[in-house]
Parts: structure tokens; C-alpha cells; sequence
């Protein structure tokens, strides 16, 4: 039997990110198997152990990946926000609110992942993607080196938290608005 061309290959990896992402963030991690996502991106366990080596494996790429997103939109965000540095951090720390709470990255990146992952990969994940904006950002706003490190982790604690709070409303879209208040009054207090 010939072996799939790159194309195809690519193709399924994604199929079984697709579905991957979906279960887990529908399940969380402990009630999927790679049956079930065998199953729902309609290959064989062959081929997501092919690809993924592994449940945690393929775990840490649906990670990944929802780590990426969350950085984009914060990006695109900042980049929306114009020239002043104040409202590019202010406009990607609600980004981030706004993306970490929506879809598949709330349970994913911030109940399942620090337990599947290990606290230290998890950390590695948050520290290349959205918090390393998040130090740029405080950077560019002043923040002396010798306070961002700490400012940084703080801030991005506070905004990790701030989503689980909304995660846990009864009314979601009641509460995000007071998360997003809440933020403000952080960011202004922390600024120079």
C-alpha cells in the first residue's frame, strides 16, 4: 500500500487536532479516549497515534494551538488599538478576557492543561504566547525591568482568574462585563 502523500498526511494530523480540540474541550481531558477521537475525525487509532504518539501528546497540540489563537487575537487586537502603548495593553488584556473565555481555550488551557501538562510545560506554553505580549506590552509602557517579571506574572494571574470567575457565572455575558470592568481598574493601578 502506497503511504499518503505530505497533503493528506497534513490533512489527517488536522482532522485529529479538529476533533481532538472539540472532545476535550467538550469532555475535558479524562473522559476522552483516542478511540473517541479516532472515531469522530473518522480515521483509524492508528493514525492518531501516527501522528500525536500519545493522548497527552495529543493533548499538549491542541494546547499549543489554543495558546497561539489566544496570542492572536491579543495581537490583532493591540494592533487595532493604534499608536499608544497604554491602549495596544489595554486592548489585548481584554482580547485575551474575551478569547480565553470563548470556545474550546477556557477548559482546555486553564482547567485541564496545568494538571495534564505539568505546571512547568503549561507555564512554558502561557510564557511564549500571550504573556510574553503581555511583558512586551508592559514594556512599552514603562514598567521598569527590575518590576516586569513580577507585574507580568501577576497580571496575567489576575487575567487566568478573572476567566475562570466567568467561566463560573450562572450568567456568562452578565458577568464578562464585570470582568472587564475589574480589568480596567487593575491596569490603571499597575501603569505608571
Amino acid at each position: 500500500m502506497p503511504r499518503a502523500s505530505a497533503a493528506a498526511a497534513a490533512h489527517t494530523a488536522r482532522q485529529v487536532l479538529d476533533s481532538a480540540t472539540d472532545l476535550f474541550a467538550e469532555r475535558g481531558f479524562a473522559a476522552v479516549s483516542l478511540d473517541d477521537v479516532a472515531h469522530a475525525a473518522e480515521v483509524t487509532r492508528g493514525a492518531v497515534y501516527h501522528h500525536y504518539r500519545n493522548k497527552q501528546g495529543l493533548f499538549l497540540a491542541v494546547a499549543a494551538r489554543l495558546q497561539a489563537q489566544v496570542a492572536d487575537a491579543v495581537v490583532a487586537a493591540a494592533d487595532g488599538a493604534g499608536k499608544d502603548a497604554r491602549e495596544q495593553l489595554r486592548a489585548g488584556s481584554h482580547a485575551f478576557l474575551d478569547a480565553i473565555t470563548a470556545g474550546p481555550a477556557l477548559r482546555v488551557l486553564l482547567v485541564d492543561a496545568p494538571a495534564v501538562v505539568g505546571w512547568a510545560e503549561w507555564r512554558r506554553l502561557d510564557e511564549a504566547n500571550s504573556a510574553a505580549h503581555l511583558r512586551e506590552a508592559l514594556r512599552e509602557v514603562g514598567i521598569a525591568d527590575d518590576l516586569l517579571d513580577a507585574l507580568t506574572a501577576q497580571l496575567s494571574g489576575a487575567m487566568n482568574e478573572a476567566a475562570l470567575w466567568v467561566a463560573q457565572q450562572p450568567d456568562q455575558a452578565a458577568s464578562a462585563p464585570q470582568a472587564h470592568a475589574a480589568l480596567d481598574r487593575l491596569l490603571a493601578a499597575a501603569l505608571p
